[in-house]
């Protein structure tokens, strides 16, 4: 069985270790042990707690040092570890203080938001990497704006198009994530403060003004109500991971597409650098791309799981919560390496303009049927126009010839007169139709989103 995200091996492979590091057992027990403080804090503040209790409970959760095996313990005695992590911070202070740690608030009020916390600076991380990834694919999709290829369409060569406008085509997902992001972010970034059902029973007639000062203190929001039971925005941050790992997992799969021995327009990095086989010395295998693609399904597969999360029984759920803690944290995890390594991929990519226009003529130029067919209707009737141009695809085929060679022939016999320039339609670069004019509205919206340079040749 392969080691989980937690192995020093596999680990790093899937997983930024940034985000890993916002992730781990001392960065959640830290947030926890920030909203405990916040608490106390705020309390202090409207004189329901002494200052001086407020003072030592911030000095003991700065000075603790927590003991993950007793945390352990304490969830698989209590399901959560905020009770065993208070036991840890009342047990660090004078006694006269230890009735003013975790005051009124139930355990899930302090995991919710613990949890909000580290998620908001996991997204932090990962709308910066959109940035990255989208100037890196930017970069490429102007260096490629004429390098031309086949487009393809039920995995058939269907008519010209560029690489750049392909790139282009892989960086526009990344703003629309941001987009999402931008309005994601407001409605996962709130308070949870309800008490032991919802109600705020415990924090007492100043209740509203403690949830005030506790959500300034974090930087949050505040709730219409407590959310312990309305799990949709937790939902909703697991489909941005899955939205934005499947838009990794495309350009992924492109490239493996593009990687393929009788392809070969595309290639991970310069032969021997990566992707080798222990058997065969001549495999550049695309190694990163297939990494990418697996956390791709693999957070999808977790985004459908998340989704049950949602049903919750009554004020207080039973097993969603543990249903999210199962799934968020890998999502964000893999989300994470899969952008890392999506970055990794596009700066490293060796690309083969003249292939790609090799393969686009390789099956006797089929892929300038469509075009020959609008030239011809210029001149014939449009009916006529395309049964020439099924015919004579039919015969370059059986000939091996060139398609436009052979539609030349048979036109010039039948229509003398008809005016085509025969040069041009033989020219890929000439049937590209506005991919020069669309590149430049995807890298518009790419500067808006991300405020790319704007390309000199377009003009931004």
């Amino acid at each position: 069985m392969t080691p989980a995200l937690s192995s020093a091996i596999f680990g790093p492979v899937f997983a930024d270790p940034e985000v890993a590091g916002l992730l781990s057992d001392r960065a959640y027990v830290g947030a926890l042990l920030e909203v405990e403080v916040a608490l106390a804090r705020a309390q202090a503040e409207l004189g329901l707690i002494p200052e001086r209790a407020a003072s030592a409970i911030e000095r003991a959760a700065a000075g603790l040092a927590f003991d993950p095996a007793a945390l352990a313990a304490g969830v698989r005695r209590d399901g959560v570890p905020v009770v065993a992590l208070v036991e840890q911070l009342r047990a660090a202070l004078a006694p006269e203080d230890t009735q003013y740690v975790h005051r009124g608030a139930t355990t899930q009020d302090i995991v919710d938001t613990a949890t909000v916390l580290v998620a908001r600076r996991v997204l932090a991380h990962l709308d910066a990497g959109l940035g990255h990834l989208a100037r890196e694919l930017g970069r490429l999709a102007r260096a490629h704006r004429g390098s031309v290829m086949a487009a393809r369409t039920h995995a058939q060569q269907a008519l010209p198009t560029s690489f750049g406008l392909k790139a282009a085509g892989w960086a526009l997902p990344l703003a629309r994530h941001r987009d999402r992001l931008a309005e994601l972010t407001p409605r996962l970034g709130v308070l949870q403060l309800g008490g032991a059902a919802g109600t705020l029973l415990a924090f007492g007639p100043r209740a509203f003004e403690l949830e005030q000062r506790l959500a300034l203190a974090l930087g949050l929001g505040v709730p219409e109500l407590p959310w312990h039971a309305q799990r949709d925005a937790i939902a909703e941050l697991g489909a941005w991971l899955a939205l934005l790992t499947g838009s990794l997992g495309k350009l992924a799969q492109d490239v493996i597409l593009l990687c393929q021995s009788e392809v070969a327009e595309v290639s991970e990095a310069p032969h021997g650098e990566r992707g080798g086989s222990s058997s065969m010395p001549h495999k550049n295998n695309p190694m990163r791309s297939e990494q990418i693609l697996a956390a791709a399904r693999a957070v999808a597969a977790q985004s459908s799981a998340l989704m049950h999360a949602l049903v919750q029984e009554h004020e207080r759920g039973t097993h969603g919560w543990q249903l999210e803690w199962l799934c968020v944290s890998p999502m964000a995890l893999l989300a994470s390496g899969a952008l890392a390594g999506a970055l990794e991929l596009v700066r490293g990519l060796v690309v083969f303009p003249e292939r790609m226009r090799e393969n686009l003529l390789r099956e006797h130029g089929l892929v300038l049927a469509e075009p020959a067919a609008l030239a011809l209707s210029l001149e014939l009737e449009r009916a006529e126009a395309s049964a020439l141009v099924r015919s004579c695809a039919g015969r370059a085929l059986a000939e091996k010839r060139f398609l436009i060679d052979v539609l030349r022939e048979v036109v010039l016999a039948k229509h003398p007169t008809a005016r085509i320039d025969w040069a041009a339609l033989a020219r890929p670069e000439e049937h590209l139709g506005q991919a020069s004019a669309l590149l430049d509205r995807a890298l518009a919206r790419l500067e808006r989103a991300f405020s790319l340079v704007p390309d000199p040749v377009a003009g931004g």
